[in-house]
This record gives structure tokens, sequence and C-alpha cells, in this order.
């Protein structure tokens, strides 16, 4: 096999980005603001404050800053697993037998095993400097609580984590490993705050949202002197710090005199997806370079596919800030698919916007195609890929199967956002052929939209 380009591109440790790169920056039409949920005026730093460390809310806020340092504890603290590599999936395109060049950013080479670390690391720092004594939040499959919980231990703070209900149950494991760095763990929605009793009588025997943990974890943080409430995707300051991964996916790129034609990545609310193309949006933004952007996410959860570019609340007890979003309703209950990252009723702002602007695209897959992918996936490139990362394999794989139709080599770029060792119920169902798609109908959706706030243009 003629191997001009290694199997995995390494940068050293220099060359690890000391910025993060805020894309909205270089956007010419900017995110709505988020608005505060009594006034249903523009969020202002001290509506922030009670909910969000000082730094977070200030990077919230902040469209104009091009390039925000990264703490010099955080750059330490990176330097235990980034660089990670860029991979090029040389037996996947054999297997394919396509002429696309096939690349992707690996993510899970950490114990939390997944790009999710990235922003717990800096969010608990803030909270650290701040004087904080712990933070709250929501998890979905499980990534996001686990690298919070790692980051929480390094500065010794308390970590409250409220899981949706079907991870915790499918995914005890995740929960474990939570619980062995220090976090406590409940199951949402649950009858230890005031809004998880009220979803829990709404929805009898919900599988829960991470619309509802969110509304839980916000409740917990609010109510307990000493706590700030921190989030694993959708925030704009989430964005930001994972800008490391299209950083480091450029500069590596860069190196060989590598473009990519189209890049990749799956999308929930949107953590990963934006981080990875930022600085490939930047070009684009700039009139510098053009690229094709491409958002997977869940048939089941289709917000920006199926969803409406609207006001919404970003959480299911309708306490947190509003959010000019793809959504398909802050009440949507979506089904129990295994890919627990993506069962969000949103999606970012940043991202929102820019797929309204038709600067990227967005396809939904159903999970039995998905994991169909990953197993195709982990036989040939050795690693068994997270649920929600199948969904970019998917799209991948399926853009370069038209290359293998039409002749075009074309470059292809993914984002591998974690491991799936600890969704192995998920691959046994598959495995067993007991796995189903289930898609909303147009009645639920419409049932869920009908409910969006009345937010005067």
């Amino acid at each position: 096999m003629s191997q001009e380009i290694p199997y995995k591109i390494y940068l050293e440790e220099k060359e690890l980005p000391t910025s993060w790169y805020n894309v909205r920056a270089d956007m010419k039409n900017k995110p709505a603001p988020l608005l505060n949920p009594e006034t249903l005026k523009p969020a202002t730093l001290d509506d922030l404050r009670p909910v969000f460390c000082d730094e977070l809310a200030k990077q919230e806020l902040d469209d104009t800053t091009a390039y925000i340092p990264i703490p010099e504890p955080v750059l330490d603290f990176y330097k235990m697993y980034r660089p990670s590599p860029l991979v090029r999936a040389y037996f996947l395109e054999k297997a394919l037998d396509t002429p696309a060049k096939i690349y992707y950013k690996f993510e899970g080479n950490n114990t939390s095993g997944s790009h999710k670390l990235n922003s717990a690391i800096a969010q608990a720092y803030y909270a650290m400097k701040q004087g904080l004594k712990g933070v709250t939040t929501e998890t979905g499959a499980g990534q996001w609580g686990t690298a919070l919980a790692m980051a929480c231990a390094f500065f010794n703070l308390d970590c409250k984590v409220f899981m949706v209900k079907v991870s915790y149950e499918q995914k005890p494991f995740r929960r474990e490993v939570m619980r062995t760095y220090g976090a406590s763990v409940t199951p949402s929605p649950s009858m230890e705050t005031a809004i998880g009793r009220k979803i829990n009588a709404e929805f009898p025997g919900t599988n829960g949202s991470l619309g509802c943990a969110i509304s839980e974890a916000v409740e917990a943080a609010v109510t307990h002197e000493g706590y700030r409430y921190v989030l694993g995707s959708v925030l704009n300051q989430v964005l930001l710090h994972q800008t490391v991964i299209g950083l480091e996916t450029k500069t590596a790129l860069d190196k060989y005199g590598i473009k990519p034609d189209i890049i990749i990545g799956c999308a929930g609310g949107g953590s990963n997806l934006g981080g990875l193309i930022a600085p490939f949006m930047g070009e684009k933004l700039r009139g510098e370079a053009d690229y094709r952007f491409i958002a997977v996410e869940p048939a089941s959860c289709p917000s920006l596919t199926r969803g409406k570019f609207a006001y919404d609340y970003c959480d299911t007890g309708r306490v947190c800030p509003l959010a000019k979003m793809y959504t398909l309703g802050s009440g949507f209950m979506p089904s129990a698919n295994h890919a627990g990252g993506l069962r969000y009723h949103g999606m970012s702002s940043v991202l929102s916007q820019l797929y309204a602007d038709h600067l990227m695209e967005a396809v939904s897959v159903e999970q039995t195609e998905v994991f169909a992918a990953a197993e195709k996936f982990a036989r040939v490139e050795g690693i068994l890929p997270a649920p929600e990362s199948s969904h970019a394999i998917r799209v991948a794989v399926d853009e370069a199967l038209k290359c293998k139709e039409t002749g075009e080599a074309k470059t292809i770029v993914f984002g591998l956002t974690g491991t799936g060792y600890f969704d192995m119920y998920a691959y046994q169902k598959f495995n067993d052929h007991q796995m189903s798609d289930y898609i909303p109908s147009d009645e639920e959706i419409a049932k869920s939209l009908a409910k969006l706030p009345h937010v005067e243009k």
C-alpha cells in the first residue's frame, strides 16, 4: 500500500493551540442573543452569573474576540492527552474500494473516552479559580459526566451529575466511572428536585431527556450556595473550548499540504462538530477557502433537519435562558435510542445560525444503519466507536461510496469523538437483531413545536 501520508499524524507538544478560536467573531450574522426566561430580554452578564461561573458567562456573551488565551493550568492538563492523532483511514478506504481519502480526528485517547474533557477541564478550572465548592451538570450517554468528574477531581471540586434515566440504566459502568472519580450520579428526572417531580408527574414512566436533566442540574446549582451549573454542549463557551479539535486538525493537515473537501461531525448539541469545523468555517466566512460541512443527527431526534429555527427554552423545565436555535420543542421526549449524547431537543445557536445561512448541511440517519457502519469501521480500523461518533462514520462512508461511483478522489475528514466500550448493551442489541429504528411522526413534532414560547421578533 502506498503511504505518502502517515497512518497517524501527530503534532508536537509545542504545536498545541495556546488560544481557543471564537468563530462568532468572523460571523457576519451573529447568533441571536440568549434571552432572560423571566423578562424575555437579552441576557446580561448579571443575568448569567447566578447560574454560570463569571469567566464562562463572559465567554458566553463574547462574539467579537477572535482568540481567547487558554489558561496555563488548562494547557498543562491538555498536555496529558493532547495533541490527539489525526488518522488516515487507509483500511476503511480499501474496504470501501473508494478513491476518496478519509481522515478522522480521534478524541478517545483519554480516560473519559471522548472529546468532552476539553471543555470539562476548562470549566472546572474557572470554577476553582472563582473559589466555588462545586458544580452541577447533566449527562446523556455519560461521556460529559465522566469528563467533568475527572476534571473536578483534579481541582478538588464537588460534582453533582444528573444522568438521563435511560442512559443511567443502559450504561451502569459509565455511571460507576463517574462515581470512582468522586461524583454523585442521579437518574433524571428524579424526585430530588421540584422540577424533576413536576416532569415525572407530567410524563409518568418517562426515559428522561437532556432537557430534563439540564433543568434539574440548574435547580440544584441555584439552590446550593457555592455551586454553579456547567454544560457539556450547546453553549457558545463549550464550542469555544472544543476548537482545540479543529485547530489541531488544521495544523496537522497543513503540515502535509492537505485540504479537505468535506468535513463531517455528529451533532446533538453541537460541541464536537462546532469545535472540529471552527477554523475551517472561519476561512470560509473570511472568503479564504471553501469547504463542505455536514452535520449528522439521529433520525429519532432531528432538530436541524425537521425542527424549527426559533427561540426556545434550553431545558424542559423552562428555567434556563432561551436560545434561538433549531429545535423540536423543549418538551420533546426523544425515543430511547442508543446515542444518548444526541438526544437533545435543540442545537447550538452558532451552528443553527450557520445552517440557516446555508454555510453547512445537515442529514439525519437511522440507528441500525449507524451501527452497521460502526461495526464495519471497528473491523477494519481497530477502534470500537461510540454510537454518537458512528453517525459521522455512517455519512463519511456514504460520501466515500459516492466518490466510488463518480471516480472523484475527494478528501473527507470526520470527527471520531470517542470510544464505545461502555456502549456494549447497544452493540448487543444490534448483534442480536433486536435494535429498531424510531422516527417521530410529523404530528408528534408539530405537537411539540406548538408549545414553543411566543417571543417577539
